[in-house]
C-alpha cells in the first residue's frame, strides 16, 4: 500500500558525479556564468545584451563587439580569490554532503589547503545559506512552534533561563520551514520583534509558559501554550516538540563536529542548520542547492575576525 506522507527521497549525487560534472575550472567558470546570467550577459559598454567569449589568459569573458570584460567571480564568495574555483566547488560539496556538518580542519584535509583558507572559505559558503531572504513563515491556519534555548559553556549546575549562555531563538512551521537566531536576550519585547518580522499573523503559535511569550494572543496570533513546568509535554496537538527536535539536531551536530563555537559565529552555523532542515524534503541533491545560493553581493564577507585554532 503506497504511503502519501512518505518524505521524498534526495536524488543521489556522488563523488564521480561531481567530478563528471565539475572536472576543471574552466567548466566551474562556465557553469557559475551561466548561471549568473541565464538570459545572456549584458555589456555595460554596449548597454544591451551581447555575445561573449572566455578569455583564455584570465578568468573572464569577453564582449564580442566591444572587447568590455566581465568576471562572473566579482561580487560572489569567490571573488578575488587565488583558491581555483575546482577547490571552492570540492569544499562545496563535502558541507552539503553531511546531515551534521564538517569541520574546517576536514576540509584542510581533504583539499588540501592550509586550515587559514579552509577556515575562511567554510565562513564565506556559510555566508550564503541565510534563509531569512525567504521571507516570514506561518499564516492563516497554519501551526507554528516557538522556543528559545542557550548555548555555550558556564559553571556546572547552571542551566536554561537566567545563564550567562547565549540565547537562541527558533520558530518552526510544522511540516515546513525553520527560523533561528542569536537573540540579545529573551525579554518579551525581544521575542515579540522576532515572531513580528519572521511569523505571518493569524497563525497558531505553540510555545510554553514562559512569560515572555504573554500577550501573542493580542497581536494577531492564535495562541496555545503547552505547561514544561509540570512535566506535560504534549496535549493533543499542543506541543513543541518540533522546534525542540531542530534543537537536539543543532546541539548534537555543533557538539560532534565543531565541538565549540563563539558567539560572534554562532548565527552562521545556526543559518546551515536551518538551510539543511529547510530542505530536507528536496529530491534535489543538497550540494546543488547549496551551488545555487551563489549571488552576486555589494561586498562579500569580511574576514575581521581572529580565525580559531583547529580542533
Amino acid at each position: 500500500m503506497a504511503h502519501n506522507n512518505r518524505k521524498p527521497n534526495m536524488l543521489p549525487y556522488t563523488v564521480k558525479d561531481f567530478q563528471k560534472q565539475f572536472p576543471d575550472d574552466a567548466t566551474c567558470l562556465e557553469w557559475l556564468k551561466n548561471y549568473l546570467y541565464p538570459d545572456g550577459i549584458f555589456c555595460e559598454a554596449c548597454n544591451t545584451i551581447t555575445k561573449h567569449h572566455r578569455v583564455l589568459s584570465r578568468p573572464s569573458y569577453s564582449c564580442d563587439h566591444c572587447g568590455h570584460h566581465v568576471h562572473p567571480t566579482a561580487d560572489t564568495i569567490f571573488h578575488k580569490s587565488s583558491t581555483p574555483l575546482t577547490i571552492w566547488f570540492h569544499a562545496i560539496y563535502l558541507m552539503a554532503q553531511t546531515r551534521c556538518g564538517i569541520s574546517a580542519k576536514q576540509i584542510q584535509r581533504e583539499t588540501g589547503v592550509t586550515y587559514k583558507t579552509a577556515w575562511r572559505m567554510f565562513r564565506q559558503i556559510r555566508s550564503m545559506l541565510t534563509e531569512e531572504k525567504n521571507g516570514p513563515i506561518g499564516g492563516f491556519g497554519r501551526k507554528v512552534e516557538m522556543d528559545e534555548t542557550y548555548y555555550g559553556s558556564e559553571a556546572k549546575g547552571t542551566r536554561g533561563r537566567g545563564t550567562t549562555k547565549t540565547p537562541v531563538v527558533g520558530m518552526v512551521q510544522r511540516k515546513g520551514q525553520v527560523r533561528a537566531f542569536v537573540a540579545a536576550d529573551v525579554k518579551a519585547d525581544t521575542l515579540r520583534g522576532l515572531i513580528k518580522e519572521h511569523v505571518l499573523p493569524k497563525s497558531t503559535v505553540f510555545t510554553d509558559t514562559f512569560r515572555s511569550y504573554n500577550g501573542l494572543d493580542a497581536r494577531g496570533y492564535s495562541h496555545e501554550r503547552i505547561n514544561h513546568s509540570e512535566g506535560v509535554y504534549v496535549v493533543g496537538e499542543v506541543h513543541t516538540n518540533t522546534i525542540e527536535g531542530f534543537w537536539s539536531l543543532i546541539k548534537r551536530g555543533i557538539g560532534g563536529v565543531y565541538h565549540s563555537v563563539g558567539r560572534h559565529y554562532l548565527q552562521t552555523y545556526l543559518d546551515e542548520y536551518s538551510f539543511r532542515y529547510n530542505r530536507r524534503f528536496d529530491v534535489q541533491p543538497m550540494f546543488l542547492s547549496v551551488l545555487q545560493q551563489v549571488e552576486k553581493r555589494d561586498a562579500v564577507v569580511r574576514q575581521s575576525s581572529p580565525i580559531p585554532e583547529p580542533f
